[in-house]
Parts: structure tokens; sequence; C-alpha cells
């Protein structure tokens, strides 16, 4: 392992790290935040040590904390797939990448720590004028966006598009990269009070989906409907987004939002979302000229694919095409506040975890003094081995 200025004793030395870990499905007080040491790391090859950062927090998340996410390990488990930081160490055969580097992190999980070891070609460095927020809010959101609007639907000059929670990091990217198409009408859902902001990023057509029927909505100044459609939500909206297409038209699924209703798994909203569940056959495709694709960064494996797509997206962000909207930045101990934001879809942009420790006149309000929580949380340590030595549950203000 090649690290700076350091000895091998040194490299010998135990790492000690704050890790936000999920211990079982359910509400937001199932992610404890925990302290991980390890009495040595010895980095493989091919590999680097990165100190975190900032986090990006997803959708995926939401669904993971649940227990509807397939593809995070069972708990306990460290969750987060993007972050940004800076490489404290590399291991051996690592060419393009030294200590001190600032790079992006993709991975499956384990993102919302403060260190990480991973595979080098998971990294991607960061431009200069690029922020650590900046750098984790990208990976996910652009990449997702990117491919979908230019490998699958091959949006071009003069197309119409719907985007679905258009003030999210997902509906926000897909917003911008359609600014880099000339000619592309925009109709973008979200609630009313974020229409301005959506407007300004480049949303033709702001539709209040909470007080309005979207189709209606589209119809009235497309009659025709639109070429691409871009589904979060699953379920009945999948049919809707299916019937506004246009003739020669698109329609990308790429999530279920409508099975989160709430901070716990809700029974009801799955049964429902499954039940109305889109089906189709190749002959009604045929009849109707019309195309659907499903999108899953998380079942994407092709690295040179992803590893090309963040290439184009930091070159479009040097040239001033994108800029991620950062919403709101949470520390690791108010995991539950962003959690919960996003949950209410409050957010516009995206929410960003920090790993670094929130100062003492910052600490979220407790009913327990300082150091009465911290003799709870050590008793409470002594009594679980499971738990970690430091354990900080995040509660709202």
């Amino acid at each position: 392992m090649k690290e700076s200025g350091s000895s091998p004793a040194a490299e010998e030395k135990p790492l000690s790290y704050r890790s936000l870990v999920l211990t079982g499905y359910g509400g937001y007080d199932k992610i404890k935040l925990q302290v991980k040491t390890h009495n040595k790391l010895q980095l493989k090859a091919g590999e680097v040590l990165v100190r975190v950062k900032a986090c990006g927090l997803n959708f995926a998340e939401l669904l993971g904390r649940q227990g509807l996410y397939e593809r995070l390990p069972p708990p306990p488990v460290t969750m987060g797939m993007e972050g940004s930081g800076v490489i404290e160490a590399v291991g051996d055969n690592v060419e393009d990448r030294k200590v001190g580097d600032r790079v992006i992190v993709l991975i499956r999980c384990g993102m919302w720590q403060e260190v990480v070891v991973v595979s080098a070609d998971q990294t991607f460095l960061m431009p200069e004028q690029m922020s650590f927020e900046e750098g984790a809010a990208i990976p996910v959101n652009y990449i997702s966006a990117y491919m979908m609007l230019f490998d699958m639907a091959n949006v071009r000059p003069g197309k119409s598009i719907l985007i679905h929670m258009a003030a999210g990091g997902v509906g926000i990217a897909a917003t911008q990269l359609c600014q880099t198409v000339q000619d592309v009408t925009v109709f973008g859902t979200a609630s009313a009070s974020k229409h301005e902001t959506i407007a300004q990023g480049g949303v033709t057509h702001p539709i209040d989906y909470r007080t309005k029927d979207y189709v209606e909505e589209v119809r009235k100044i497309s009659p025709n409907g639109v070429d691409i459609v871009l589904d979060p939500l699953s379920g009945s909206d999948t049919q809707k987004g299916f019937n506004l297409l246009k003739p020669m038209g698109t329609l990308i699924v790429f999530g279920a939002a409508n099975v989160v209703t709430g901070q716990r798994r809700n029974l009801l909203a799955m049964a429902k979302t499954w039940y109305n569940q889109f089906t189709l056959n190749t002959l009604k495709l045929m009849q109707t000229n019309k195309a659907v694709g499903g999108f899953h960064l998380g079942h994407l494996t092709d690295q040179q694919l992803i590893t090309k797509t963040m290439e184009k997206l930091m070159e479009l962000y040097k040239q001033g095409k994108i800029k991620p909207c950062i919403d709101s930045c949470y520390h690791f101990e108010e995991v539950a506040d962003a959690m919960r934001r996003m949950h209410e879809r409050k957010n516009i942009g995206k929410v960003i975890l920090l790993p670094e420790p929130k100062k003492k006149e910052e600490e979220p309000k407790s009913n327990a003094e300082p150091g009465e929580k911290v003799e709870k949380t050590e008793s409470a340590a002594n009594k679980k081995k499971e738990e970690a030595t430091e354990e900080v549950k995040a509660e709202k203000d």
C-alpha cells in the first residue's frame, strides 16, 4: 500500500471511522451512527483508500431502509452508493490515481462512512472548480438522466419530454441535460411551491401534480402528447405515460416511488402499485408504434460504459452546461432529518450527507445533556455486542 510520507508502522495503525449502519428494516431509528475500527487495513492491488467528504442521498436508500431495494445486502449494512473525497492511500498496480487526488466514487453500497476502500476504477477525478457536495450529487442522478435521455430515448432537437418529480435529483439533472439539445420542450411535474425554481432551471411547462391532472395539462398544450416520458413512479402512472406518448415515442421506467408513502413499509401502497402495474405485449407495441424501456443503475455492471458517461458529464460540467442543485446538507447525526425531507418531497435538488462530525454548538436539540447523552450511549453499547462503541440516534429538531 502506497501512502504519502508514511512508514510501515504507520500503515498498520488501527483505523477508526464513523459509519451509518442500517441495523434492520423499518423507520428512521433503524439507522445508527457507529464507530468501526480496523486493526490493520491492507489495500489489495488496484484499490484506493478515500477519505469521504460528502455523500449523496437517493430514493434507493429510502427503499433500502424499508427492505424494498433488492440490490442492498441484508442488515447490518452501510448504505450509500455515491460520494466524493480525497485519496489517502493507493494499492499496488494503481497508476492513474495518487494520494491527494479529489475524486467522485460510485459503488453498490457502503459510501455512508468517513473512509471507504474501493477499486480505483470506481473513482473519477473531479474538476478543480467542483465542490465535494457537487461531486457527491453527480453520479447516480446524472448518469441515470444521461443514459436514459441519450442512450435509450435518443433525445433530439425539437422533441418534447415529460419529467416526473422534476424538482428531484434526477429531474433537475434531466432538465439540465435537455438544455444541451436545441429546442426541447420540457413538461415537469412538481408541487406549486417548486415551479419558479424548476422553470428557471429549464422546465418549459411546470405542472402541479397535487391539484391538477397532469395528463390533461399536457394535452391542453400538446394535444398529441410527448415524445419521451421518464417515469420514476410506476403503478398506474406508467399506463398514463404510455398513453401520452406520440407515435415513435419512448417511455422509460426507472423507479417505483409510489410504493413509498411513509417512513415504514406500506403494504397497501405496495399492493396497489403492483395491482396497477403496467402490462403489455409486443403486438400492442407494434400497433401503437411506441417503445418502452427500463433503467436501473444498480443493475448496470458495464464499468466501461459508466466511466465513459462520467467523462462526458465531467466535460459538460467544465463547460458550464450542467451544475448540480444542492438542496440541503445534513451531518451524519441528522440522517433522519435528511431522509424525512426526501420522504416528504420537500427537496429541490440533491440532499447531501456530511461525514464530518457536527460541531457542538450545532448539535440537534436533545432532552439529555451532552455528557448524559454520551454516558447513555456507551451504556447501551456495552449491553449490546452488535452495537458499536458510539451510537447516535438521529432525531428531528
